[in-house]
């Protein structure tokens, strides 16, 4: 665990004054010296443009950005071609809502959400849906923090034509059975989506295994770089898509009148992309591969347990399969104020509706706390946490 700890500078440094207790990586991960180190030697070793340059620095630079798109792919085991780069999960899902909704979805079609996804699985298909006349369904979660698959099965019929759907809660830290979503929403003719930000950095993902027609996910919650976010689509799919946004590096020709585009992945990749951030994502996908829970399972029922021994506290999502996420309210205790003093103890947690608004409304809560734990937490940082929980209900109540 020491050696791990070594490899991210940030441990080592202090908040308001006090060690570091960063419990916060279900918002963004710290990254390790190895991926700080592959930006940097970008930047000073071969800075260059991709992909239109011809002399060496335009090709070293060409050459690991691709490469990085191999690794990408082999880290969920897809193709290539499949793998489009974007500046954030946000993106890709937004991607996809235009790039596929517009030209697939009308009056009279439903695209299926449940009420435990991020805003980012809900704005971008409200805004399609008013542009396309389409609606949304929701289907609710159980008072466990999971969606049953029955229920999902009885609520798909010919009308949908997308389900959207979170692989893992960012409030519940619920893992949802993909798997079988997935085969029920073909079986009924529908596409099916998945936001991976929860799940990438905690579990192998094989979306050949899912086969799920889109997959998204974002580079700063799996110790990348910020500012880079990942699409996987079928090829048949991405092949039969508009671009999403459009401008030079995406064309096969240019007149007056009119353009065509070159063919997948890059035709959905226009402009200079985030060159530095997309190759650090090469070693952020190997260093991940070997931490995959090694620890994370272990770490949150142990801070599970020590966490209901606290007075006045109500743990929403009780799910077998989860990732270490525990969100929390403590009877008499705002969330607000509970984040405010542990922030001063070094303490990092969040407070909030952590972008899951409808989930909070079917809570009944307005906001709660949520302390989230990577393979870099330890044992003794989950006590600490839990005392001075306990000290800040003293001093708050």
């Amino acid at each position: 665990m020491n050696e791990i700890r070594k490899d991210f500078p940030s441990l080592g440094q202090t908040n308001r004054d006090k060690p570091l207790v960063y419990l916060d990586s279900a918002a963004t991960s710290l990254t390790p010296n190895q991926v700080i180190q592959s930006e940097l030697e970008y930047y000073e070793k071969y800075r260059g443009s991709v992909h239109r340059s011809v002399y060496e620095l335009g090709e070293k630079a060409t050459n690991a950005f691709e490469n990085s798109r191999k690794r990408i792919a082999k880290l969920i085991g897809a193709s290539e071609k499949s793998i489009v780069f974007t500046k954030s999960a946000t993106e890709s899902i937004n991607l996809v809502a235009e790039s596929w909704g517009y030209n697939n979805l009308s009056k009279n079609d439903v695209v299926l959400l449940t009420d435990m996804e991020h805003h980012s699985n809900i704005i971008p298909w409200q805004m399609i849906c008013k542009k396309t006349g389409a609606k949304i369904k929701y289907l609710k979660s159980s008072s466990d923090g999971t969606i049953d698959v029955d229920k999902f099965k009885n609520a798909l019929d010919k009308n949908i034509k997308m389900v959207s759907i979170t692989h893992a809660s960012n409030v519940f830290g619920t893992i949802n059975p993909v798997k079988e979503f997935v085969n029920l929403a073909h079986k009924n003719g529908s596409k099916i989506m998945l936001d991976g930000c929860q799940a990438i950095p905690h579990m192998k993902v094989s979306v050949e295994e899912l086969g799920c027609d889109f997959y998204a996910f974002s580079g700063h919650k799996m110790l990348g770089p910020t500012g880079v976010g990942v699409l996987y689509g079928k090829e048949e799919l991405l092949d039969k898509m508009e671009p999403y946004q459009t401008g030079g590096g995406i064309i096969k020709t240019v007149t007056m009148e009119n353009s065509s585009w070159t063919s997948i992945p890059h035709k959905f990749e226009p402009g200079t992309p985030m060159i530095a951030q997309v190759i650090a994502l090469s070693p952020a996908a190997d260093y991940l591969e070997n931490c995959l829970e090694s620890h994370d399972n272990k770490l949150m029922e142990y801070a599970i347990e020590k966490m209901n021994s606290i007075n006045g506290i109500s743990i929403y999502g009780d799910a077998k399969d989860r990732t270490p996420i525990l969100s929390f309210n403590i009877e008499g205790v705002h969330s607000l104020d509970l984040a405010h003093f542990l922030d001063f103890e070094g303490i990092t947690i969040r407070s909030g509706h952590h972008c899951c608004q409808p989930l909070m409304q079917a809570l009944d809560i307005s906001a709660c706390a949520r302390a989230s734990f990577y393979f870099y937490n330890t044992f003794s940082e989950v006590d600490f946490l839990v005392e001075k929980i306990n000290k800040a209900i003293q001093v708050i109540k």
